[in-house]
């Protein structure tokens, strides 16, 4: 019997490897403006988020690579995952709201947070579908990752580029 799995196989090889050099681009451009961004709390909390999110989509994308498993229980991996990642949000989220730095604009604090929020919920919702076993929950989980990618890609220009502004 085929687990629901394996027909994303060639997706999750994609997303693992894709996800895994973005994460080290995101680590290198952090590097270069690295005193701009550990001066304000409210970018590096920006920029932990944005890993959060993104490793996590490539932790589960490996994670489903491993053959054999029932599509609930990769259910139960993805909202454990989704919990660490919320732990992670949350604390990031108050270290942005906390932003003492001056000039930091406190008015896209909730559209910075959401940036990394919003494929946590993504992966929740993916994430309780796949474990009630309804195959609809890989596609929102892998949405999820897609999401998370973006918001990767997104930061690392911010992290390169606009602290310098």
């Amino acid at each position: 019997m085929e687990s629901g799995l394996e027909p994303w196989g060639d997706f999750n090889v994609a997303i693992a490897g894709a996800g895994a050099a973005l994460g080290g681009l995101l680590i290198v451009a952090l590097s270069v403006n690295i005193k701009q961004i550990a001066e304000s709390r409210g970018l590096a909390a920006r920029a932990g988020g944005a890993i959060s999110a993104l490793i996590l989509g490539v932790v589960l994308a490996c994670v489903a690579l491993i053959p054999g498993q029932e599509l609930w229980t990769f259910g139960v991996q993805v909202l454990i995952g989704t919990l660490a990642g919320g732990v992670i949000a949350f604390l990031a989220a108050r270290a942005i709201v906390g932003d003492k730095t001056p000039g930091h604009p406190h008015r896209w604090d909730a559209q910075h947070i959401a940036s990394f929020v919003f494929p946590l919920v993504i992966y929740a919702v993916g994430g309780v579908l796949t474990m009630l076993s309804l195959p609809a929950g890989l596609t929102i989980v892998a949405l999820g990752t897609i999401i998370a990618l973006i918001g990767a890609v997104v930061f690392s220009w911010v992290a390169l580029v606009e602290i310098l502004r």
